[in-house]
This record gives C-alpha cells, sequence and structure tokens, in this order.
C-alpha cells in the first residue's frame, strides 16, 4: 500500500474536486493513461474519493512498476504545508479498507519514495507519519475495532456532496 502527495499545494478544500479534473485531464490527456494514477484521493477535510478501480494497476511518472501496489493520494503539497488530521484519518481508513478486502498486511504502508529513488513523495509532513509507524497504527486501530466499510456515493446524491465540498460546506 502505497502513499502519495500531489505535490500542488491545495489552498481551500473547496478547490479539491477541480483539482481532481485537472489531474484527470493531465493523466489522461497528456500522460494517456486510463484514468487518474491512484485507486483513492482524500482531500484535506477528510473526504475520500474513489478513482481508479483497485482492480485495475495504477500509473507512475517515476521509476517503480505500480504492479501490485494499492495507490492512495493526498491532495496537496507537503514540502510546503501540513498534513490535516481529518486527512490522516481519510486515509487510515482507505488502507483499512483495503487491507480488509484485498489481505494485504498493515506493514506494507510506504511512502512513494520507499519504492521510486526519483522522488520525494508523499512530502516531509506525511512521510514522517509513515516512518513514525503513525499512519500503520491508524490502520491497525480501525481494523481492531471492527475495520472500515466505504460505501459508495453515486449519481445525484454524489454530485450535489461534490457540489457542496466545492461550495465549502461541511
Amino acid at each position: 500500500m502505497t502513499i502519495h502527495h500531489t505535490a500542488v499545494v491545495l489552498g481551500q478544500n473547496s478547490n479539491a474536486p477541480s483539482r481532481l479534473r485537472q489531474h484527470q485531464q493531465y493523466h489522461q490527456g497528456t500522460q494517456g493513461w486510463i484514468d487518474i494514477a491512484y485507486h483513492f484521493s482524500v482531500d484535506r477535510n477528510g473526504n475520500i474519493y474513489q478513482l481508479r478501480d483497485p482492480l485495475l494497476v495504477g500509473d507512475t511518472a517515476t521509476s517503480y512498476d505500480p504492479t501490485g501496489h494499492f495507490l492512495v493520494v493526498c491532495e496537496g503539497d507537503f514540502d510546503q504545508e501540513q498534513i490535516t488530521e481529518a486527512q490522516l484519518n481519510g486515509a487510515a481508513a482507505v488502507f483499512a479498507w483495503a487491507a480488509e478486502q484485498y489481505g494485504i498486511p498493515t506493514s506494507t504502508i510506504e511512502g512513494h519514495r520507499d519504492a521510486s529513488s526519483d522522488t520525494a513523495c508523499p512530502g516531509s509532513s506525511l512521510y514522517a507519519h509513515v516512518t513514525s509507524d503513525d499512519l500503520q497504527n491508524r490502520v491497525d486501530n480501525l481494523l481492531a475495532a471492527g475495520g472500515v466499510e466505504l460505501s459508495t456515493v453515486c449519481g445525484p446524491e454524489a454530485s450535489q456532496r461534490v457540489a457542496d465540498i466545492a461550495a465549502g460546506l461541511p
């Protein structure tokens, strides 16, 4: 399980939906990938977005093969800004879900830089939570408490939720 950051300062969390659309346009249009490179994204407020189907291999512009990696990206540049508690908890929830769904050991959580020497991703603020085992401990605590069930929201309800996030609503 590999954690990434987008390496671009998010600013207000209301920017998250449009930022995801920008990532999708860049990943598909410029990189030629089938979709955004990652399986899930987590914004500053801990909102979780499913991106690429987890059964499909992710993509990378760096020197590692993402085959077999479950990829989560946190929106922001964590060399320039601090990761929020809500974002860490959202990432932990996604990893706990994946650990249950796919039988992935939580000890495999790593930063992108652990898989590829040509990047500083996921940024120092986020990476500190990987190297201290804080992120893994959060995941393990969720699993010990009974796990995580991610619910999928589609259609008009999803459109409204994204509109609310873009409007800055909680």
